[in-house]
């Protein structure tokens, strides 16, 4: 059942939101040539302590899966998500993504962001611009009446009118009191299709976009998952809501995405 948010439920939800993107901002400042991923990690922690939130990630392991060690996700390059912070240092011309999620009173927020280490590269920047127009253009279609199809459907076409893929194996899904609530939000699809969307819906939209074929690899870690051709891929997350307005984005603050 896709559960319907009342407005004091979104009024935690938007608490959640904006703490995500404050920290997601804090962190995307960190990402220099010779930072290491665990040093992220534990910054990330920290602004969790301060702030009295729980994590979204840390112990997190559905379907029999590990359970999640840290609590952001760096997935660097070719690795799509779900990357373990480490010792690994960050290079110049890295594409790192970050995926992090908190919980304010019983309730998530989930965002991811993409972030070029050192002088961008151009090449590099056509898939990230590419990857969050997807993610603007499904944000677009999430209105009143509306069908989820329709906001599949518009992330798969921006994507794929680049020149690039989506990947079928991962997608977006409900939110609210889990992480991960019904419905399935896939980055590809047929508009017109599937359930109505409905004010007080709560949706995570994640498209995540390869340079090369959609297919995926899941590492020996149980949890990285990158692309099998070894291409690079980009992430962009935010958690939104769906008003008798349209779409509000719960997971942006100034000065962010």
């Amino acid at each position: 059942m896709i559960q319907l948010k009342s407005e004091r439920e979104l009024e935690k939800m938007r608490v959640a939101g904006r703490h995500v993107a404050e920290i997601l901002l804090i962190l995307r400042e960190m990402a220099k040539p010779g930072v290491t991923t665990g040093q992220i990690d534990e910054a990330a922690h920290r602004e969790i302590r301060k702030r009295q939130l729980g994590s979204s990630f840390l112990g997190y392991g559905p379907g029999g899966s590990p359970p999640y060690p840290a609590v952001v996700c760096t997935s660097i390059n070719e690795e799509i998500v779900h990357g373990i912070p480490g010792e690994r240092e960050l290079s110049a011309g890295d594409l790192l993504k970050l995926d992090f999620g908190v919980i304010f009173e019983g309730f998530h927020g989930d965002s991811a962001v993409a972030i070029q280490v050192g002088e961008p590269d151009p090449e590099i920047q056509r898939l990230q611009d590419a990857t969050w127009r997807s993610l603007c253009a499904g944000v677009e279609q999430m209105q009143p009446g509306q069908r989820l199809g329709d906001v599949s459907n518009a992330i798969q076409t921006e994507a794929e009118a680049q020149g690039f893929s989506v990947v079928r194996d991962f997608v977006g899904h409900g939110i609210g009191r889990a992480l991960h609530e019904p419905p399935q939000v896939p980055n590809f699809g047929r508009a017109g299709r599937g359930p109505r969307l409905r004010p007080g819906m709560v949706l995570a939209l994640e498209p995540m976009v390869n340079r090369g074929g959609p297919e995926v690899e899941v590492q020996d870690d149980g949890w990285t998952a990158t692309t099998a051709d070894g291409e690079l891929s980009c992430h962009y997350e935010h958690t939104v809501a769906i008003t008798e307005r349209g779409p509000e984005v719960l997971t942006r603050v100034s000065g962010s995405h």
